[in-house]
């Protein structure tokens, strides 16, 4: 039973809650007001719908950071920021006072004890594990490279040439979430689920992610007490938040009970993972313990961090096309000849005018919009702000690509030209002020791969195919922790005759 004061609390709660969104509604307000008793929260429940730009038009009317105040009696008060200096003193100078928090911990309960949701000695633990038994892995960069040519030759192209040829729209987006899915599970699991075929299943592992970051999302603009009140019953988003873990759970210990993927047929990563995690535990039973938690968010970031980025790397080069053809000229440029598939490692870091666009996608969409920080001390901020101990802070990524004070009055502008040296060359820009692979002691130890598959994929598409945008569709982004299109991106594919464009090996 719920205690009387309690539900008699919560429903003066959401009484207020929805009288204030109406008459908020009525003034269509996009400024958030510290409202009695309920703060802010009828803005942010009213603008959930494009809580990004809603974040990014209020930091800029307050130089950057903003307290946002919660309903007074459910402890919601949040400090936003999207100052480099507050970022770089977080991030990078003052890293050990800002944790993820005991509060990201719970909010990101389905992590467990994974890379991405533990602090201190775990996480050196885990992120030295992951350096050496992965991303240092001396096969690592060579399987990144088979798998992704044979995910586009064998499973991209023909369905891309099936739509082609039927003149039909297709959900690009849908695509590349399929196709990353499906190459991350290969590469970390040795194991195709195949979810991009021609006749596009449905894996519900596959879905699961979606699903997972919009729960993640609303208990990031809810009261703690109402998603937990939600997830004790099985009622709205945390329904389907368990179901999906559900889905996730069923599909890795499926694969991590296959005798081939710790044989000689199987992953040579996910043995060494393993391998390194048995040296470092001394028990096998908690070292697959820890290989599956890492393994889930491996996966969480593997999947939508790069099909989210070429979502939108496609959308903004299709309403640019001396963009895209300055990209399709570059590759043939590169490839003097030789089919595409001839194109290595090597040969992708050449790709400047390539790299340049892909870094500008990633200023105006970084594929995780927030993240979560809460000081162990109390301190104060570069920009004059108290943190006080255990608050909530919240940087927006997402918001530091739109300020002119950061990129100049263009901020708004697809400008991949800002990423070159006058003499030539890609610019360097520090992370604090460019944040799409996070800054400090926590950079993303996956950039690499990022980069590497993300280029692989743009360059294979962009030298075979004219992507046509469909007119008329909404594209934005959807409620979720990561920056994702929330209707999906309907596109037409015209494919390009070139003299060597030959998708055989």
């Amino acid at each position: 039973m719920i205690p009387l004061q309690f539900s008699n609390m919560f429903f003066i709660f959401i009484v207020l809650l929805i009288s204030f969104a109406m008459f908020i509604h009525r003034r269509k307000s996009f400024t958030a007001t510290n409202w009695p008793i309920v703060g802010m929260a009828p803005d942010i429940v009213l603008n959930r719908h494009r809580i990004y730009d809603f974040a990014t038009y209020n930091l800029k009317l307050h130089s950057g950071t903003l307290l946002v105040k919660g309903p007074w009696f459910t402890n919601m008060n949040m400090l936003v920021t999207s100052d480099p200096a507050n970022i770089n003193h977080i991030l990078s100078k003052n890293f050990h006072n800002y944790p993820k928090g005991p509060e990201y911990h719970e909010i990101f309960d389905f992590l467990g004890e994974g890379v991405f949701n533990s602090d201190h000695e775990l996480w050196e633990f885990h992120r030295k594990t992951l350096l050496v038994s992965l991303f240092k892995h001396h096969d690592f960069l060579t399987l990144l490279e088979t798998n992704t040519r044979n995910k586009i030759e064998k499973a991209l192209f023909p369905i891309f040439d099936l739509f082609a040829s039927r003149h039909q729209e297709i959900d690009l987006q849908e695509v590349l979430q399929r196709f990353t899915f499906d190459a991350t599970c290969v590469l970390l699991l040795n194991y195709d689920p195949e979810s991009l075929s021609l006749n596009l299943p449905h894996i519900p592992c596959e879905r699961a992610f979606t699903e997972i970051e919009e729960a993640v999302m609303w208990r990031h603009v809810v009261p703690e007490k109402l998603w937990k009140l939600q997830k004790r019953f099985g009622l709205g988003t945390e329904k389907i938040l368990k179901k999906a873990l559900i889905n996730f759970d069923e599909f890795i210990y499926k694969c991590l009970s296959l005798k081939e993927v710790y044989g000689e047929e199987g992953s040579v990563l996910l043995t060494s993972l393993i391998r390194c995690y048995e040296a470092k535990i001394g028990n096998s039973k908690n070292s697959k313990h820890f290989a599956k938690e890492t393994v889930l968010n491996l996966m969480l970031a593997g999947r939508d961090t790069t099909s989210a980025t070429l979502s939108w790397f496609f959308y903004l080069v299709a309403q640019h096309p001396s963009v895209e053809r300055k990209i399709r000229e570059e590759v043939e440029n590169k490839l003097g000849g030789r089919k595409w598939n001839t194109l290595g490692v090597k040969d992708l870091g050449g790709l400047v005018y390539l790299h340049g666009s892909i870094c500008e996608t990633l200023r105006l969409y970084p594929p995780l919009g927030i993240e979560h920080k809460s000081p162990v001390e109390d301190d104060v901020l570069p920009s004059g702000h108290v943190a006080n101990k255990h608050a909530r802070i919240v940087l927006s990524f997402y918001s530091m690509g739109r300020m002119e004070r950061i990129w100049g009055e263009d901020c708004m502008e697809f400008k991949p030209e800002r990423w070159f040296e006058p003499g030539g060359g890609i610019k360097h820009e520090p992370s604090f002020k460019f944040t799409a692979f996070n800054a400090g002691p926590r950079t993303c130890l996956g950039k690499e791969m990022s980069f590497v598959q993300m280029k692989m994929v743009a360059s294979a598409i962009i030298y075979h195919y004219h992507v046509e945008v469909v007119k008329g569709q909404k594209v934005t982004p959807s409620e979720s922790i990561m920056l994702q299109m929330k209707y999906g991106l309907k596109v037409r594919l015209l494919p390009i005759n070139n003299n060597n464009n030959n998708q055989g090996c």
